[in-house]
This record gives C-alpha cells, structure tokens and sequence, in this order.
C-alpha cells in the first residue's frame, strides 16, 4: 500500500519527460493555431450543456415524450460525461492525446447527427447519451493538449485563459444559440449545429495539433478501477438527479447515494494498492491541486443554478421569448473572456491565492446582490450588475483554478488529472441544480402566493392570487440565489486556507512538451 507521504507529495520533474526545446516561428504561431481548434471543440461540449435546455419543450412535443421521460434527454448526457470523464482522461495518456481528441470530435459529430435526426424518444435520448460518451473523451484530451503544448509560465496563462473564457462562458452562449435556433430554424439545429463545427474542428486537428506520443505504461490497466469509477460517478451523479426529482429522503435517492459511497471508496482502495493506478492519488492529495479541485467543485455549483433559474426569471416573470432570454445572459461571457484575458497577465505578477479570492469574493457580492430581485426590478437595475460582478469574478477563478489544478503534473498524468478537474465541476454542477431545485421548491411551496385552485371553467389548476404567485417565484429564486452566495464564501474559504502557491513557483513546471511522435 501507498503510503501516506506519497499520496500528498508535489510530482516532480521527470526527466525522461522533458522535450527539448524546437521553437521556430512558425511552430510557435502552429501552436497557437492549434489552441484555436481546442478551444472551438470544448466550446461545443460546453455549449451542448446547455444549448438543448431551451430547445427542449419543443422536442418533447416533436416526438411525443412524455413529462415523466423528458428529463432523460439532459440525464442521459450528464450521466454517461460525468462517468467517463477519469476513464476518457486516462485513454488519452495511454493512446495519445491528439488520437482521442479526435476520436472525440468524429464521435461527438456523428452522435450529435444522431440526436438532431431523431426519430422518437429512444433514439433521441440515444444519441444525447452517446453525445455525452464521446465529450467524456473530448474534454479532458483537450485541456491536457494545452497543458502538455504550453510549458512557459506566460504563454500557458494565455493559453489557459483563452479555455477559461471559452469554459466559462460557453453555457450562457448556449442559451442565446439555443433559442436562435429554435426560434428561427428548429430544435434539431440546436444538436446538428456540433456535426459540422467537429468536422472543422477534426480537419484542423489533423493539420495543427501536434502528434503526441502515448505515455509508457508500467503495467496493465486498472480495470477495478475504471470500473468501480465510472459506476460510482454515474450513481452519485443520477443520485443528484433523482433527488432534484424524487426528493433527498426517497429510496431510489438514498440507495444510488450508498451504492456511490461504497464504490468510490472501493476505488480509493484500489489505486492506493495498484502498481499503475487510473488515478495517482499524489494529483489531488497535493495540497494546493487538492484546493483547486475543491473550488472547481464548490463554484459551478452556484454557477449552473444561476443560468437556470435566471432562465425561469427571464421567461416566466419577465415574460421574454427564448431569444430573447439568451440574449440577456450576453454580458456574461463577455465579461467572461474580459476578465480571463487581464487574469493572464495578473497571474504571473500576483500568484493565484490573490485572484481566486477576489474572484469568489466578487462572485459572492453579485449572487447577493441577486438576491435582492422582486416584482418591481429590472434586468438593468438588478440582473444586469449582477452578472457582471459574477462573471468578472468567475474569470478570475476559471484561469487561476486551472492553472494550479494542473501545476507540475507529468505529461503521462495530464489527461487524467484534466478530467479530474472536469470531473469536479461536472459532479459540482449536478449538485447544485439538485440540491437548490429543492430548497426553491420547499421555498416556493412555503410562500402564501404560492395557493392554486382549480378554474370551474376549464378545470386547470391557476393561482389564487397572480401577483402573489409571482412573487412567490421570485422568492424562491432569491432563496437558491443566496445559496449561491453562501457557495461563493465558502470557496473563498478553500482558496484563502489550501491555495499557497506564491508566483515564483508558478515557474517551476517539469518542462512536459509534446513528445512528437516520428
């Protein structure tokens, strides 16, 4: 067994890892070429989260899925991304990480065909499934290109950034492409969009994406490992979807949640006593990596929440058409890609812990702030401030959580630790749609606006008091948006105790570049 030591101590520079040094201009300017196209293809993983959200009212009525059933259409992507991402990460380290990155992109392209060609529910809820297998593979083979690409302290926080701005960004992005295309075109684009945007992005991989070598195995795989992982993901994960449902307290919810327990611990036991584990327990039990992983966990908790009752706001109280509604998120991921571009230029002057505080602490100023919304507000007075704060914030986090998550990992870790940190802010998500679906419903419910009746007329159940109902959504909203703001103190916290890094260690990386393969 591993000893404890070893699971908390820094990954050293391995020698036999260290690429000579080949920059000529034209490399250099490849490089960042190629960083276009791995942006481009995580903006689509991350734009299919939440593109088809808008679009799916209208796919339900297409192709007669029940309301029990819709809710698969978003499960079956989320259950099969979040349980594959360590086992996706880790093909990439053993196969190569160009080679999975495009098996990702063919994947992704002819899934995405698959879902947007749909001929009833199965088949829809098919390719949404198998979308998510093969961004699982995509996602983590994209962040560890950059991570192996971009070696030099100042270029790798550019680099960093460009992904932050695209990570962060992308979801409000999503919902303003989801509701132009449903509104203008159909609700099939909002998934055949991703079929020719992964062939681009596949031909200019094959041009500009270096040709990696696989990292060396020392042993076989670790099949006991991948296996209780990826059913120990999918559990917690369906577990949080079925409590948004079902409620925390029902059977089905507590039995996924203990069945999860049992195998995830298994899965700590394995790699603690593998001779080549699927996930080296020394990349999260460093401590600065172990507080990275932990805000990228506790932020997107908040963060997913927000764009979806934001999203209830914009249509239901304000009473805007979906395009309408995406238009408002617009600000965010402007900010967004503001905020990530001075973050790569401040990170090397201040270090990370600075900005990952302010960042949480601005995030946590703007869910507050939201919090203040009622009847008489406005999206200029109250959401629009508010997004603002929050995505300036979260551009601070995304480029410095990132860049300490991944700080001196070995190249032939690379993939695994860049899905691990997917793999936080994924199960992070999950939990935060679960856990504040709830608490809005227990605070909705527990509203005096919140009386419905039944019309003698029409027999359909409606508010006894429109207003008050109104208000009652409202206060439920604020409710999950002071929750928010608590998740946003609380990694704060985490930054201010475990991030130590001072911005001269940021400099002392293993010199990990692409080994090009002849």
């Amino acid at each position: 067994m591993a000893s404890s030591d070893t699971v908390i101590s820094q990954d050293l520079p391995d020698p036999t890892t260290t690429a000579k040094a080949t920059a000529s201009p034209a490399g250099d300017s490849r490089r960042w070429f190629a960083l276009v196209i791995i942006a481009l293809a995580q903006l689509m993983v991350v734009l299919d989260a939440s593109i088809v959200t808008i679009a799916l009212p209208y796919a339900q009525a297409d192709l007669d899925i029940s309301d029990a059933n819709r809710q698969w259409a978003l499960t079956a992507y989320t259950l099969m991304f979040g349980g594959l991402l360590l086992l996706g990460g880790r093909m990439a380290d053993y196969l190569g990480r160009r080679n999975m990155f495009l098996v990702g992109l063919v994947g992704f392209a002819a899934s995405s065909a698959m879902a947007g060609f749909a001929w009833d529910a199965m088949s829809f809820f098919a390719g949404r499934a198998l979308q998510g297998a093969f961004a699982a593979i995509l996602a983590p083979a994209a962040l560890s290109l950059i991570t192996v690409t971009f070696i030099e302290q100042h270029e790798r926080a550019r680099a960093f950034a460009v992904y932050a701005a695209v990570s962060g960004g992308g979801a409000a992005i999503g919902l303003i492409a989801g509701g132009a295309l449903t509104e203008f075109f159909s609700w099939r684009w909002t998934l055949l969009v991703n079929t020719p945007i992964a062939i681009i992005a596949a031909i200019g991989a094959l041009a500009l994406v270096v040709r990696d070598k696989p990292s060396p195995r020392t042993g076989g795989y670790d099949i006991p490992g991948a296996v209780t992982v990826t059913l120990g993901l999918v559990g917690l994960v369906y577990g949080f979807t079925k409590a948004a449902e079902d409620g925390w307290g029902s059977s089905t919810t507590v039995l996924l949640f203990v069945a999860a327990a049992v195998l995830l611990a298994a899965f700590v036991t394995i790699e603690l006593r593998t001779t080549n584990p699927l996930l080296p327990l020394r990349i999260p039990g460093e401590i600065n990596r172990g507080g990275a992983y932990l805000v990228a966990f506790i932020t997107p908790t908040a963060m997913f929440a927000m764009f979806l009752f934001l999203s209830y706001y914009f249509q239901n109280i304000l009473g805007n058409s979906p395009m309408r509604a995406g238009v408002l998120f617009l600000p965010f991921p402007i900010v967004v890609i503001i905020s990530a571009g001075l973050t790569s230029s401040l990170l090397p002057r201040f270090g990370p812990r600075p900005l990952m505080m302010v960042g949480t602490a601005l995030g946590g100023v703007g869910f507050a702030y939201l919090a203040q919304l009622d009847s008489n507000s406005s999206w200029v007075s109250h959401v629009l401030p508010s997004e603002i704060l929050i995505a300036f914030g979260m551009g601070l986090v995304f480029v410095a959580s990132q860049t300490v998550a991944l700080h001196r990992i070995k190249a032939e870790d690379s993939g695994v630790a860049s899905a691990l940190l997917n793999t936080s802010q994924q199960v992070g998500g999950s939990v935060g749609i679960a856990l504040l679906s709830t608490i809005v419903a227990q605070a909705f419910s527990g509203h005096n606006g919140s009386e419905m009746t039944q019309d003698p007329t029409t027999g359909a159940m409606v508010p006894v008091d429109p207003a008050g109902f109104m208000d009652a959504n409202i206060h439920s909203y604020d409710v999950a948006f002071y929750w928010g703001a608590g998740f946003m103190v609380l990694a704060f916290v985490v930054s201010m105790f475990m991030i130590r890094m001072n911005r001269h260690e940021l400099g002392d990386e293993p010199q990990n570049a692409v080994a090009v393969a002849h």
